[in-house]
């Protein structure tokens, strides 16, 4: 009998402004069994790393984005990101200290899978992130 492989693991992409937070959050999602890429949001805003190639690349199951102050500059690169066709697929959960008015301003984005407000609990970031990868199909 033909052993099945196991399905394969479930990316998440952390993109944020703090190395402290993305590599806490690393380490959580890491152990839960996740491959786990990243990039710091000025890497994307100052063009050191093309985010087409890295999303095409990586093709993450789903993405943690943190709309960080300034608010701005982060809302714009977000709105940015979700216009690359290869987001189509992926699911996103939002952070940020403002978690009210971030979900004012998505709106009805079905690409939105849940929106956490920080401080947050790391039980509450890691479950929103395995609902998020599950509720999506491994490639």
């Amino acid at each position: 009998m033909k052993q099945l492989d196991p399905p394969a693991a479930k990316v998440v992409a952390i993109f944020n402004t703090s190395p402290d937070l993305v590599d806490m959050l690393r380490a959580v999602f890491e152990l839960a069994g996740f491959v786990v890429v990243s990039l710091l949001t000025y890497q994307i805003r100052q063009g050191e790393v093309d985010i087409e190639t890295f999303l095409r690349q990586h093709k993450p199951d789903v993405i943690v984005y943190d709309i960080a102050p300034p608010y701005e500059p982060n809302w714009r690169l977000f709105q940015h990101i979700c216009r690359i066709p290869s987001m189509a697929e992926c699911q996103l959960i939002l952070t940020s200290t403002n978690a009210a008015r971030v979900s004012e301003l998505v709106g009805t984005n079905r690409q939105i899978y849940e929106i956490v407000g920080k401080p947050f609990d790391l039980d509450v970031i890691l479950t929103a992130v395995r609902d998020a990868a599950h509720a999506r199909p491994t490639h």
